[in-house]
């Protein structure tokens, strides 16, 4: 069997330009296009890995700002329970310091008004019967008593100390001296002559007399000279009364305070 090299030649130079041809516009194209597309396959991978990993940083530091905020928000909570606590705390206290405080100045008050109520029916009550006493004496005041009145008061002049009489002397020598007789009732001339005559025997001169009628001497004579007094008269006997009466309430329990250093006549 011949062979034709020519032939064989001719085909052998086909296929190689059908090699080429396949390498020239199928292979390299197809390959390119595959390199592309897995070009572009791995980007796309590589860009989906990167917005995983971005999402999951995104996720993780969401959840660490969720994490700051749960944890923010347990110590806003904590500081708003320890402020409303103090809160409380703080107005329970003025609650009650005010209460505290009105209540006092209520018992002041009230202790304030009984004190009042007390003194004025103390004093309304003592009074009233001292008033009694005085008007009951002033009725039975007529000239034989006057005259009596006289004679006890010329009496006790008589009876007096030494050195009170002295005084008296001393104060009836001074110029211009005036002696004043003060009294409860209007003293008839007899009764003013005894008075008159028994303070010169005393006081051993004659001096000016001035008579007066004076309400809250009852039942006696104030004698004024000068700076000196000498009084005999039942508004003594009518103060022992009233005080008499005070003790008597007091020992009822019916006592108000007494200003500092204060006590009883």
């Amino acid at each position: 069997m011949q062979l034709d090299w020519l032939t064989i030649t001719a085909q052998i130079a086909n296929f190689l330009v059908l090699i080429w041809l396949l390498q020239r516009f199928l292979y390299t194209p197809i390959t390119r296009a595959m390199a592309k597309r897995e070009a572009r396959i791995e980007e796309r991978l590589a860009d989906a890995r990167k917005q995983r990993e971005e999402a999951e940083q995104e996720g993780r530091a969401l959840r660490e700002r969720q994490q700051d905020l749960d944890a923010r928000a347990e110590e806003v909570l904590a500081e708003a329970r320890r402020e409303a606590e103090a809160l409380r705390v703080r107005l329970e206290q003025d609650l009650r310091k005010e209460f505290d405080e009105k209540r006092s100045n209520w018992q002041e008050h009230l202790e304030e008004e009984k004190t009042e109520l007390i003194r004025q029916l103390r004093k309304r009550m003592s009074d009233q019967v001292v008033k009694v006493v005085r008007r009951t004496l002033a009725d039975f005041a007529g000239t034989d008593l006057a005259v009596q009145i006289a004679n006890e008061f010329a009496r006790r002049l008589e009876t007096l100390e030494e050195d009170t009489k002295t005084r008296l002397r001393d104060a009836a020598t001074r110029p211009d001296s005036t002696a004043v007789f003060e009294s409860g009732i209007d003293l008839p001339d007899d009764a003013r002559n005894r008075i008159a005559q028994a303070v010169r025997d005393t006081l051993g001169t004659d001096i000016e007399f001035d008579y007066r009628t004076e309400e809250d001497v009852v039942l006696g004579i104030r004698l004024t000279l000068g700076e000196e007094t000498v009084e005999w008269s039942a508004g003594s006997y009518l103060k022992k009364l009233e005080n008499l009466v005070r003790d008597t309430l007091d020992a009822a329990g019916m006592s108000t305070p007494k200003p500092e250093g204060q006590t009883n006549g």
